[in-house]
């Protein structure tokens, strides 16, 4: 389980990073952070375009930063206003992404623009979710 520090710095940069998020059509500006299991850390910003298809969320674009920089991620923050008053968590497609990434004891964590949070393990987001299977796993 991360500590408080390390949820407090992906909040924090997922704060941070929501003011660079490209949201042209919806201006839903979304901001996510990463810090991995060596306390390295990486923000990913939503990237919309003209084909929906197209767009990317900010926790993938988090999480792929994560990988290319060979950063094992224990906590994903995301920063957004709210959805239908309720804390923004991610997507199905970005918890799957994370799922495959990280593992289901990856700290996910919700901030809104007045800084009310709240967390939650991957694997109680998505309990039935697919899983790969690891040689040497049962």
């Amino acid at each position: 389980m991360p500590d408080a520090a390390a949820i407090a710095r992906a909040i924090d940069l997922a704060i941070d990073a929501r003011e660079r998020a490209y949201a042209p059509y919806s201006s839903f500006l979304m901001g996510a952070g990463v810090v991995g299991d060596d306390a390295r850390t990486t923000s990913g910003v939503l990237v919309e375009n003209v084909s929906l298809g197209l767009a990317m969320c900010a926790e993938r674009v988090a999480l792929f930063t994560a990988v290319s920089h060979g950063i094992r991620p224990v906590v994903l923050a995301l920063c957004s206003e709210r959805t239908d008053g309720a804390l923004t968590f991610p997507c199905g497609a970005c918890l799957q992404v994370a799922l495959e990434i990280a593992g289901p004891e990856l700290l996910v964590a919700s901030v809104d623009l007045d800084g009310a949070s709240d967390s939650a393990p991957l694997g109680s987001l998505v309990p039935r979710a697919p899983r790969r299977h690891m040689p040497g796993s049962s």
